[in-house]
């Protein structure tokens, strides 16, 4: 019994240190200063994220877009409170713990490496972010992966050259040099080029790949919104590299089949 009742006792006076600890450093004027600046900054950035990335990024037409800016404001809200506490500790220095003179500065604070606390906590939430990312990552793999798994995809060859796109639809044994795609159909892109690196951008749907000499690259996508979209190349490749883009028509499946079946250029089919 007595020693069920020294390591209670021991256990309390432990507790209470670490309380007392705890809360002797939340009521230093520095932290205080220093919480302070958190709370601006985390909800500085955060408000200025929900008001305007949204409206910096393409609109979507297919659900990996969707997908892809789902995950950026994810990420962007998670790293707001990292970012908070280092624009809260710069802060907190230039304003409030300024030093002159040729003096070094005075040692009042104990070196992160020592401190247990401080080590513990960066560990846990490194951690923690750690696996929220493998395990978003995870999920949304295998989301975006759905089009290419698809039966009934659609196959279409993408041919990158400076600088130009062409697209070959090897069913229909068409070339051509704007992309057409039937809406709400999954379709695999075969991509390679013939020359230097190029990147095969569809702006809109949310998908990207590098376009290489000598080798084939898949990426795939469902289109679900009927209009015209932009491609372009993301990668480097030349003095006319900004020039290369092209259009991508997603139409409706019976006008899709419509398009394959005629026979004159792209330039006769008008858009839907």
């Amino acid at each position: 019994m007595w020693l069920m009742q020294m390591l209670s006792e021991t256990g309390e006076d432990t507790t209470k240190q670490s309380g007392n600890r705890v809360s002797s450093f939340l009521s230093r004027r520095d932290v205080q200063q220093a919480i302070r600046a958190w709370v601006f900054w985390a909800v500085t950035l955060g408000g200025l994220g929900y008001l305007f990335i949204p409206h910096l990024m393409a609109d979507s037409a297919s659900k990996t877009m969707d997908i892809v800016k789902s995950t950026f404001m994810a990420f962007y809200y998670t790293s707001v409170p990292v970012a908070a506490v280092v624009l809260a500790i710069a802060t907190q220095t230039v304003l409030h713990n300024r030093h002159t003179g040729t003096a070094p500065p005075p040692d009042d604070n104990p070196a992160i490496e020592t401190n247990q606390m401080a080590n513990i906590v960066w560990v846990v939430i490194s951690s923690a972010l750690c696996v929220f990312l493998l395990v978003w990552g995870l999920v949304v793999d295998n989301v975006v992966a759905e089009p290419s798994r698809a039966a009934n995809a659609t196959v279409v060859n993408v041919t990158g050259q400076q600088w130009i796109w062409t697209f070959n639809y090897p069913d229909a044994h068409k070339d051509t040099s704007e992309l057409y795609l039937p809406v709400d159909q999954p379709v695999i892109f075969k991509v390679q080029s013939k020359d230097v690196t190029h990147a095969f951008w569809i702006v809109q749907m949310g998908i990207k790949i590098n376009a290489n000499r000598g080798e084939i690259t898949e990426t795939a996508v469902t289109p679900n919104k009927i209009g015209v979209f932009d491609v372009r190349c993301a990668e480097l490749c030349g003095l006319l590299h900004a020039h290369m883009q092209t259009r991508v028509h997603v139409v409706s499946k019976a006008d899709y089949e419509k398009w394959l079946a005629n026979q004159g250029s792209v330039e006769q089919w008008p858009a839907s």
